[in-house]
């Protein structure tokens, strides 16, 4: 019923403005998004943070069903399971868990608190324009939560040239996905856009035999309507997008009637609008002002066992926003933004009591200036003055320097403060499937300070360019939330850090087409994170310490023929001790994907897989023999559940 009503409002909310198009294609600079002809698949930010671009042409190397599948060719992002029950995903940069990424949709802050665990689905892979990725210490212009970086998602876009695009996948564990947009002209100047998303998945899958689904049973329909008007002096975009999904796992059959069969159910229903509005006041001297408006409505009821939890969680945001350049030289941004967080909730766990209702407003005010010398030497320095009504006054500064000696030769540093409020069970509601006690304590505001230094190079070698980069990153956390699995075997503790907490990450990488055909990357990864528990400084449960990667692209002279290869080797790590689990650590091991596409006028066919090497994790759910004891461990997962897996999927595009 929920499903229907969603189809019928925004389809009809979409189809009552389609009255006629107009293909005339119309090439224009948004706020926050540039939107230009053939690009290199993934390319390195000019400007004075080290971020990078990842296009269409790179997430078009793997089947790249939603954001959370969209990392496997990049050295510096990992993505992997939370827990072998749920199938919640966690992004992993600067060795540190997806929670101190801000996490931006059209440079709008977006997935918090209970949408954090499963916010990675919620972003279908055909839908996205392109993901830049910055690392570090980032801008204040879109808060103070950023600790590691920011990955900002920009969807395609209503005043694209009009065409249709529509994808249909299948994979060996029964996974069914549609996806189709088409955006359309009602006048040169207004363009609209519908996107929408159907996956399901069937059947049961316990290739380990442990009794236990090997992936959820997860069934999704997303859709989305978006608006823009352009024109000299105003620009404007808007969208309206709702979602629904019913995620499903557990032993095997537990829906069917069996009386003890341990069952998790996950009912979520999600409602997103934003509005951004530009004004025009002097292009020349790039003078706007910019004013963007976003909300979102997150209801979740979810049952692990015999535990149920339920929250809904209410955003809104607002952003004033003016800059402007005042000679070549030197340029201003300068704005206020509110935030606020509604939180209600309510939990049927053993031991565990939360607050019913918990509400967080932050306004603020930042004002940034870089200075620019001819782009080889910029400076950009900014400031945020915020106000929580829980936290108080808190202030967040960041510094970026880029200098370029030579053309093609460039070092960046940047330094910078950045602060999170930490929703414990609401972000991390995946560890009620865990049979320990969940103990939560009261939590203060997190803190961290990032700084970072990095290298580019762009050198000829023989007829073609070769790029190098190297990059180092220390984050060390004055306040941090920490989930302790060490202090009590019984007990999963959510605690304030007590001692220290840090990460180091080194990484190198090259990049090298040999051929017009053929271009390969290599990158190699060091990770040290460490954290006290129980008093002792450890090293962070779960993390490989390093990851080697390696891809190969080859298209075919005519560009008839794709061939895309990626290798991994993701380095040991630590296990937090667990009765009924017989190591301390776990070992090296090596992924493979692969993927083949044959290109046509109007189409493209891909068809690969994932896993190739077959590796997965031994004893992924601990205890499953008897998941209602204390000793039930679902959450310590490190490597993939599920086996090899093939794939096959039709692109269609047609203007």
């Amino acid at each position: 019923m929920r499903t229907s009503l969603l189809l019928a409002l925004l389809v009809a909310c979409s189809l009552s403005l389609y009255a006629q198009t107009d293909t005339t294609a119309i090439e224009t600079i948004i706020p926050s998004a540039t939107v230009s002809g053939h690009q290199r698949a993934v390319r390195q930010s000019q400007g004075v943070t080290n971020a990078l671009t990842i296009n269409q042409g790179e997430l078009f190397k793997a089947a790249c069903c939603n954001l959370g599948e969209s990392f496997t060719t990049n050295p510096s992002v990992d993505v992997s399971y939370s827990d072998a029950a749920t199938g919640a995903r966690q992004i992993k940069l600067l060795g540190l868990a997806g929670s101190y990424v801000q996490m931006l949709t059209e440079n709008i802050p977006n997935f918090r608190l209970s949408a954090q665990p499963y916010g990675l689905s919620y972003v279908p892979g055909p839908w996205m324009h392109s993901i830049q990725v910055s690392k570090g210490a980032a801008s204040v212009k879109n808060g103070y939560e950023s600790l590691t970086g920011q990955i900002n998602v920009e969807y395609l876009k209503p005043q694209d040239i009009a065409n249709v695009h529509a994808n249909i996948y299948g994979n060996t564990m029964g996974k069914l996905e549609a996806n189709a947009d088409a955006n359309f002209y009602v006048t040169p100047k207004l363009s609209g856009s519908v996107l929408a998303h159907y996956e399901n998945r069937w059947g049961h899958h316990d290739n380990n035999h442990d009794s236990f689904e090997d992936d959820p049973m997860v069934r999704q329909v997303h859709l989305m309507n978006r608006w823009a008007y352009v024109s000299s002096s105003y620009i404007f975009q808007a969208a309206l997008s709702g979602l629904t999904e019913r995620r499903e796992s557990g032993q095997l059959h537990h829906s069917g009637g069996m009386p003890h069969a341990y069952g998790i159910d996950l009912q979520t229903d999600r409602y997103e609008a934003f509005a951004k509005n530009a004004f025009i006041i002097d292009q020349a001297h790039g003078t706007n002002i910019a004013l963007i408006l976003s909300g979102s409505f997150h209801d979740l009821n979810a049952t692990y066992g015999h535990k149920t939890y339920d929250a809904i969680h209410r955003n809104g945001y607002a952003s004033l926003i003016f800059e402007t350049n005042f000679t070549q030289k030197h340029s201003l941004s300068a704005g206020v933004s509110m935030n606020y967080d509604g939180l209600q909730q309510h939990a049927q766990v053993p031991s565990l009591s939360l607050p019913v209702h918990t509400s967080e407003s932050t306004p603020g005010a930042y004002a940034q200036y870089t200075y620019n010398l001819n782009d080889r030497l910029i400076l950009m320095g900014g400031l945020r003055v915020d106000h929580s009504n829980i936290y108080g006054t808190f202030v967040t500064p960041r510094a970026h320097i880029k200098y370029e000696p030579v053309k093609g030769l460039s070092f960046r540093a940047s330094a910078g403060k950045g602060y999170r409020t930490p929703y414990a069970v609401a972000e991390n509601n995946y560890l009620l499937s865990s049979g320990r006690t969940l103990q939560v304590e009261n939590l203060s505001q997190e803190a961290a300070w990032n700084y970072g230094v990095s290298a580019a190079w762009n050198v000829r070698v023989g007829d073609h360019m070769l790029n190098l980069g190297a990059e180092y990153y220390y984050t060390d956390f004055k306040r941090q939330m920490v989930i302790d699995y060490d202090t009590d075997p019984s007990r999963i503790i959510i605690d304030n850090l007590h001692g220290r907490s840090y990460s180091h990450t080194f990484q190198i990488e090259a990049t090298y087409p040999f051929t017009d055909e053929l271009t390969m990357t290599a990158a190699w990864r060091w990770n040290n994170v460490k954290c006290t528990y129980d008093g002792l400084r450890r090293e962070k449960p779960l993390n490989s310490r390093y990851k080697g990667l390696l891809t190969a692209s080859y298209k075919t002279p005519l560009e008839l023929w794709q061939a895309d290869v990626t290798l991994t080797l993701n380095g040991p790590g630590r296990i937090p001790y667990q009765i009924g689990l017989d190591r301390t650590h776990y070992h090296a091991y090596v992924g493979l994907n692969a993927q083949l596409t044959r290109w046509f006028k109007h189409f493209s066919i891909y068809i690969g897989g994932e896993n190739l090497t077959n590796y997965r994790q031994h004893l992924p759910i601990i205890g499953a023999d008897d998941p209602w004891s204390s000793t039930f461990e679902p959450t310590l997962t490190y490597a993939p559940v599920v086996g090899a897996m093939g794939y096959i999927g039709v692109r269609f595009n047609l203007k």
